[in-house]
């Protein structure tokens, strides 16, 4: 049923359960999962300025990923990953509409009702905008 899942990382903890969900949903399936770490670009800033910055959180990206694709890579299971720059949520909805995403697989937390200022969080906005199904995995 789903054959491409995307699953949004930040390589805090709580992605291991949403890791591990996709994993099961596509050994099911048969189908692919894209593991996807976007690097937030300071808005307003000159790229230049932040050159070094960039390559540093690349490079961190890139060690993190490595080690992160070792729970998905499962017998059967085809899998990449996927580092790139730009605003979190666009970047994500952005990556699951042109690579034709059938499920977007999120670590999620629980909003506190009695705050107004917790309204709102990374995968909920994901789950509100995304044109593909989401499935919020608590942690």
């Amino acid at each position: 049923m789903f054959r491409q899942i995307l699953v949004p990382v930040d390589f805090s903890d709580a992605n291991d359960a949403a890791v591990k969900h996709a994993v099961d949903l596509a050994t099911q399936s048969g189908g692919a999962i894209s593991l996807l770490h976007v690097i937030e670009l300071i808005a307003g800033e000159n790229d230049d300025e932040f050159k070094d910055f960039y390559a540093f959180l690349d490079d961190k990206a890139t060690r993190e990923m490595d080690q992160l694709k070792s729970r998905v890579d499962v017998d059967g299971v085809e899998h990449h990953e996927v580092i790139i720059f730009g605003n979190r949520a666009r970047a994500i909805l952005d990556h699951a509409e042109e690579n034709k995403v059938d499920l977007i697989v999120m670590s999620s937390r629980r909003l506190n009702p009695d705050d107004p200022h917790d309204i709102a969080s990374m995968s909920h906005k994901v789950a509100i905008l995304a044109s593909c199904p989401v499935l919020l995995v608590k942690g």
